[in-house]
């Protein structure tokens, strides 16, 4: 691991000031796809991998599962713990997770938690672990952005503000399409130097994703294209894949 990667510095206090309200209703409304395309699931013991702030965590608590939070960054679970999450949260590293083989009967990764690091044997490892947790026969859903309309559709550049401090974000794509990379630049007050910060996603394709799974020790149930369910095709805002451990 390295101490200069983007997602260590990245999803911190800038972070929680730039983005203060993600959607509460598309985490709900992620929640209630899993039960509905997974029924009998209540009671069992689910893993939020890369849980963020938590706005996952009370859906899957209310949906009558027993969710865990597990988040690298020590300020998103901070402010977890701010919002009133009720369930455990755990600081760890999603490629070597801090829990025993089989402790999971579900494990979810939502909002294209997946991909971040700049070594792909890294995203494989994450996929191992993601089984060594699971129960067999236990469900992960993994929720990742269309990467072929990523790229289609990529604005190179916007502005925005934050408390009166100009914020500009720029996109690329590099390594020949394979990975897309934001740069945040976060303008200072008087003479106080900006900030900069980076974000980078390795754009993998529905069936590169598939293919990953499938090594890792999951069969696939389903590929879903957003959160009310429609099936996947190449214009779906999203790609969810629904697997089972085998």
């Amino acid at each position: 691991m390295t101490g200069s990667a983007w997602y260590r510095s990245w999803f911190g206090e800038e972070y929680l000031e730039l983005y203060p309200h993600r959607d509460e209703e598309e985490a709900v409304a992620a929640v209630k796809l899993l039960l509905e395309r997974v029924p009998g699931l209540r009671g069992g013991s689910v893993l939020d991998l890369a849980c963020g702030a938590g706005r996952h965590l009370g859906p899957l608590e209310a949906g009558g599962l027993a969710p865990v939070g597990l988040d690298l960054s020590l300020p998103l679970l901070l402010r977890a713990q701010e919002l009133g999450v009720k369930a455990p949260l755990v600081r760890g590293d999603m490629r070597a997770l801090p829990f025993r083989a089989a402790a999971f009967s579900v494990l979810t990764s939502f909002f294209t938690s997946f991909g971040y690091f700049a070594d792909e044997t890294d995203d494989h490892g994450v996929a191992a672990e993601m089984r060594r947790v699971l129960l067999p026969g236990g469900h992960l859903l993994l929720d990742f952005l269309n990467s072929e309309l990523v790229r289609e559709t990529l604005s190179p550049r916007d502005e925005d503000e934050l408390d009166g401090r100009a914020v500009i974000q720029e996109r690329r794509l590099i390594e020949g399409g394979k990975v897309v990379e934001k740069r945040i630049r976060i303008e200072g007050e008087g003479s106080v130097a900006p900030q900069v910060f980076r974000e980078r996603v390795r754009l993998y394709s529905a069936e590169e994703l598939e293919s990953l799974l499938v090594d890792a020790g999951f069969s696939l149930r389903a590929r879903l294209g957003d959160y009310s369910g429609t099936e996947f095709d190449p214009s779906s805002p999203r790609v969810i894949l629904l697997a089972l451990a085998t």
